[in-house]
């Protein structure tokens, strides 16, 4: 397709959307642009209806739609933020919605897919086979499928939040893109190569389900033979036909991150600028903080996009605890005492002197490797970072403990 065909289409898109989708801020990141140099800005699309940019494509589709198809309704298959996404779109325009989602789909995005008046299914353990499900269904319905990503109205959609981030930072030089199967990092491409060629544009993917590098240097979309990534929200097995033309056409860079930095990125998010952040929304993040500035080559200033938010409360307390692990700040170790009274005592203040804060303690005498006089005690700790932490092992060495930290 031609490259003002494509920005003939964003540009449509944006004003279909105009009266539907928030124009969500963007807000500067103080910590960040110490780290790398630079002005840098998060685009908040965790603050977008539903919780992620996805009704942006996925309205942008249904809306397209013509009248005969919409009286058959459409159908989706999705982790959770395009299944949202694509409910939501459908019921504001008055079309009936069904949505096939994996067996451990997180339950506040099942609950909150069926809230947006989708119809739900649970159809096996991965995207790929929901989306088989959701092939046959609309081949048995007449329904049409709504992709995550693989059409162009999605791409479409999904590239106005470039145009956003053009009017919003006018002289912005790198946009940083979570991306999983590819219609947000084509759109963005896209648009910044014919609007802002200036613009350094970035994608990232998690290490662990990173099919972009690959399909890339195949010259085609080749799907990973397997992927495990907290970053369900970027977890594609495949790219997209649609995405991989323009991203090739565009030539973004495609980074990836492993997960101790999703996991840090998000608890930034948390602490520093206030915003709940699931794992693949906090991709971009994770970039500036696990890479300097020269090997992402940034021109500044920089906007990292935010791409979700709907995180369950049971993984964010895992992540938090993750992030915290992986900062620096919680230490876990097994402390080899003596089992006589005032032992542990003994231990406890000089946890104190050192200033770590004592989460858990807990006893075990069943040990093999343990003599009979002694017992293991196993501890969590919250330091202040890894200087802290390192003072606090070297101080428990000093004073004769034998200290195995954990993992």
């Amino acid at each position: 397709m031609a490259r003002m065909d494509v920005i003939a289409q964003i540009e449509a898109a944006a004003t279909l959307l105009a009266p539907v989708i928030r124009r969500t801020p963007v807000v500067a990141s103080r910590v960040l642009a110490d780290r790398t140099g630079h002005e840098v800005w998060l685009k908040c699309e965790n603050l977008q209806r539903t919780g992620s940019f996805k009704p942006r494509g996925a309205y942008n589709r249904i809306a397209n739609l013509p009248r005969a198809d919409r009286v058959r309704g459409v159908v989706a298959a999705s982790a959770g933020n395009h299944a949202q996404g694509v409910a939501w779109a459908a019921t504001s325009l008055g079309i009936e919605s069904t949505v096939f989602m994996p067996v451990g789909a997180a339950l506040p995005k099942l609950v909150a897919t069926r809230a947006y008046g989708a119809t739900v299914y649970q159809v096996g353990e991965t995207i790929d086979e929901a989306l088989s499900a959701a092939r046959d269904f609309a081949e048995q319905t007449g329904a049409t499928l709504v992709h995550p990503f693989d059409h162009m109205d999605i791409v479409a959609g999904q590239g106005t939040i470039a145009l956003e981030i053009l009017q919003q930072l006018p002289d912005v030089g790198t946009l940083i893109v979570p991306t999983g199967g590819g219609g947000l990092l084509a759109g963005v491409a896209a648009a910044c190569q014919r609007l802002a060629p200036r613009v350094r544009v970035i994608g990232v993917q998690a290490e662990a389900a990173a099919a972009w590098p690959a399909s890339l240097a195949a010259g085609k979309p080749v799907p990973l033979a397997q992927m495990t990534t907290m970053a369900d929200g970027i977890a594609v097995g495949r790219p997209g036909e649609v995405p991989f033309e323009h991203i090739v056409k565009c030539a973004p860079t495609i980074l990836t991150v492993d997960e101790d930095a999703l996991s840090k990125a998000l608890l930034l998010c948390m602490e520093r600028a206030k915003l709940i952040v699931e794992p693949a929304g906090a991709a971009a993040v994770a970039a500036l903080m696990a890479r300097t500035a020269e090997e992402l080559a940034l021109q500044g200033p920089v906007c990292a996009i935010l791409s979700g938010g709907n995180i369950d409360p049971l993984l964010l307390t895992r992540v938090i605890g993750h992030g915290l692990s992986a900062a620096g700040r919680y230490l876990a170790a097994r402390v080899t005492i003596s089992d006589r009274p005032g032992s542990l005592g003994g231990l406890l203040a000089e946890l104190g002197r050192t200033g770590a804060s004592v989460l858990d303690v807990a006893h075990s005498r069943t040990g093999a490797w343990l003599a009979i006089d002694e017992v293991e005690v196993l501890l969590t700790l919250e330091t202040r970072g890894p200087a802290h932490r390192d003072d606090v092992l070297t101080a428990l060495s000093d004073a004769g403990y034998v200290v195995h930290v954990q993992d």
